[in-house]
């Protein structure tokens, strides 16, 4: 499956974006577990929510409160809609597919990444 991301962008703290990504190419429909990862400069990338297939999600401590994790599976896309930004919120965002319908927190276990959308949360 290949992934493409999309939807961050420039935001003032305190404010929202909402993050997609699609699923594209023939297995687009199989798809089970897509995570959301950041990777903010000189840091490693970090685990922050995933939904499985069936619609059961899981978050990194703390983000619940202001992200949460949906799927479209009919229009093959994730989202990850952020509320409440904080330039601690700054990173690169990628979504990937687990090879299954599993979750880990682990960036080592996900195959397939999308090419990263830039969040930038300005104090």
């Amino acid at each position: 499956v290949q992934l493409q991301a999309f939807g961050g962008g420039l935001v003032q703290a305190g404010g929202s974006l909402r993050l997609s990504c699609a699923a594209c190419g023939p297995t687009a429909g199989t798809y089970g577990t897509v995570a959301w990862f950041r990777e903010a400069p000189d840091q490693e990338r970090e685990f922050v929510a995933a939904v499985r297939r069936g619609g059961n999600t899981a978050y990194a401590n703390g983000l619940k409160v202001r992200f949460t994790v949906s799927r479209d599976n009919a229009k093959n896309t994730v989202y990850l809609q952020m509320n409440s930004l904080k330039p601690d919120d700054t990173a690169v965002y990628y979504c990937a597919a687990f090879p299954g319908d599993g979750v880990s927190t682990s960036p080592r276990s996900y195959r397939a990444w999308g090419q990263g959308t830039q969040v930038t949360v300005s104090s």
